[in-house]
């Protein structure tokens, strides 16, 4: 059984891979590593894949910024696979209106009472419809680590990348409403996923999944 090597999202941990059927393959989850102040994306992404991913052909699975991280390994690994799920594989499929607070960075200066507000307003974002999502989402806000958040925001407005590597599958919700589907091109779209339909559509990913890692998870 091969390992998978399963990244999360921004502020999120392995738990939020936990209604996914992975028993299949081997899943390994990646724990972030602190970052180095202003750390481009691409280089905390060499990081992450010096300690963690090791295998000559490795499978990876990348959630939102993981997805990204992902983009970046992969580019550096030919022989590996990548899906990337409500994520962007380039600078250009991160929304124009986001990009503006690369030039106003409020995220730096804002207080941390106020970043883990409204979480009404996170879980529209999010897609977080059932009560487990939504729980889970309330976990992170109150739980997440600022210095991390900060970093990664910056981080994912100053991305530089423009390669779309042949090894990554992307696959993408029409709900999505952190990375409209309509300012990217995924591979496979899934019908009202959110962003955070890891959870919500489970079974739906976890089939996917499965089928595009058949031939290679034994």
């Amino acid at each position: 059984m091969k390992n998978l090597y399963c990244i999360a999202g921004l502020g999120a941990d392995k738990n939020v891979f936990q209604f996914l059927d992975l028993s299949f393959i081997r899943p390994v989850y990646v724990d972030w590593l602190p970052p180095f102040e202003n750390e481009p994306l691409q280089n905390y992404a060499m990081r992450i894949k010096e300690k963690y991913i090791h295998d000559p052909e490795p499978l990876i699975f990348g959630l939102s910024l993981g997805g990204m991280i992902a983009v970046e390994i992969a580019k550096s690994i030919p022989s590996a696979k990548a899906i990337i799920i409500s994520s962007a594989k380039t600078k250009n499929e991160i929304p124009f209106y986001w990009k503006a607070f690369k030039y106003l960075p409020v995220y730096k200066v804002l207080p941390e009472w106020l970043l883990k507000q409204n979480m009404a307003i996170r879980s529209y974002f999010l897609g977080a419809k059932k009560q487990a999502a939504k729980n889970y989402v309330k976990h992170v806000a109150e739980h997440g680590d600022l210095k991390f958040y900060r970093w990664a925001v910056g981080g994912i407005l100053t991305w530089q990348n423009k390669t779309v590597p042949s090894n990554i599958i992307h696959i993408h919700g029409t709900k999505d409403k952190l990375l409209p589907h309509k300012l990217l091109k995924a591979d496979i779209l899934v019908n009202s996923g959110g962003h955070l339909m890891i959870m919500e559509n489970a079974e739906e990913i976890s089939k996917l999944i499965k089928e595009l890692l058949s031939d290679k998870a034994a």
